[in-house]
């Protein structure tokens, strides 16, 4: 193992967007088994410290591999088309007009049943976006167009955050 591999290297996975969320699952228990602190007690503490980062970087990775947007972030970084989230917020006008109409939709909303409907409805805008993700990045190997696809996922993720703080608004009231 090498710590300067890349996290599919490190779980010896194939370097694409559609993976066995299970193969994930299983290679990061073998690995935390490998690189384990408490294995390389009789080793002193420089080999437990060397396994400390091993076990840091296995979870890294791990929490990287396991979320497929992170994962979509991540190949497409890996193939020299970061993100920059932080600093391009461009995103096409009907995008925009389809966000501004769940945030109205969400501060409408005045019972469970109508925040359901919306998390339905964004449930299926993210699944619509995440499998565009698996053909941009296992298919047509556009991470230019898949980085878009990727900021879009993001503001969906946000604003299933907000569905869910507003479940919870709406707990408080209630009880």
């Amino acid at each position: 193992m090498n710590l300067q591999s890349d996290d599919f290297e490190l779980f010896g996975l194939p370097r694409r967007y559609a993976q066995d969320r299970a193969a994930i699952d299983a290679r990061w228990k073998d690995l935390q088994r490998e690189a384990h602190p408490d294995k390389f007690a009789a080793q002193g503490a420089a080999a437990q410290r060397v396994a400390m980062q091993w076990s840091v970087r296995i979870n890294e990775a791990y929490q990287r591999l396991k979320d497929p947007l992170r994962r979509a972030a991540y190949l497409c970084e890996l193939h020299g088309v970061p993100v920059n989230a932080e600093n391009n917020t461009a995103m096409p006008a009907e995008f925009l007009m389809q966000q501004m109409e769940w945030r109205e939709a969400l501060e409408e909303a005045q019972d469970v049943e109508a925040l359901d409907a919306l998390g339905a409805e964004v449930g299926r805008s993210r699944q619509a976006l995440l499998q565009r993700c698996e053909q941009l990045i296992d298919g047509a190997r556009d991470y230019a167009a898949a980085v878009a696809q990727v900021r879009a996922l993001m503001f969906i993720e946000r604003f299933a955050q907000d569905i869910d703080k507003h479940y919870e608004k709406m707990e408080s009231r209630a009880g």
